[in-house]
């Protein structure tokens, strides 16, 4: 293999198992990307709302060990999720469950080889943010009717 003249290069280089040298390809950086171009803001959104989710499963379990603790326990993790700070991350929690669903569907489309023309791409793309914000928003509705 020929010297490399930029640093960035090395980490292209690599082996086969069979110990032959071989070039890997570079994968683009999010120096690359149109951060205001919906596809790539979606792409990006949909792996940060998988990483919300995470999170909100730390607050699911803590209210699941808190109910199987007891009374005492579950009190105060109702009372953190009843406050502004509890019903503002379980909005936020809702949002990321729709968008991250929406965006699944729609990646699913995509699977099965629907939705790739350009048009279809952006139109899908404004359903899912679209349809996160009716759906969080009804969601809600919802649960405040059946809290009053």
């Amino acid at each position: 293999m020929a010297s490399t003249k930029d640093a960035r290069e090395a980490t292209m280089v690599g082996r086969r198992t069979d110990g032959t040298p071989v070039r890997r390809p570079l994968s683009p950086h999010l120096q690359v990307y149109d951060m205001m171009q919906i596809t790539s803001g979606l792409s990006i959104a949909n792996r940060a709302t998988g990483i919300a989710w995470t999170v909100g499963l730390l607050f699911l379990v803590w209210w699941l060990v808190a109910a199987a603790a007891g009374p005492r326990a579950f009190a105060a993790a109702q009372w953190f999720f009843s406050s502004f700070l509890g019903i503002l991350i379980l909005f936020g929690m809702t949002a990321v469950a729709w968008f991250h669903t929406l965006g699944g569907v729609r990646h699913l489309m995509w699977d099965a080889g629907y939705g790739y023309d350009l048009p279809t791409t952006y139109r899908t793309g404004r359903a899912v943010l679209i349809g996160t914000a009716v759906l969080t928003v009804l969601t809600w509705f919802i649960v405040i009717i059946a809290w009053g």
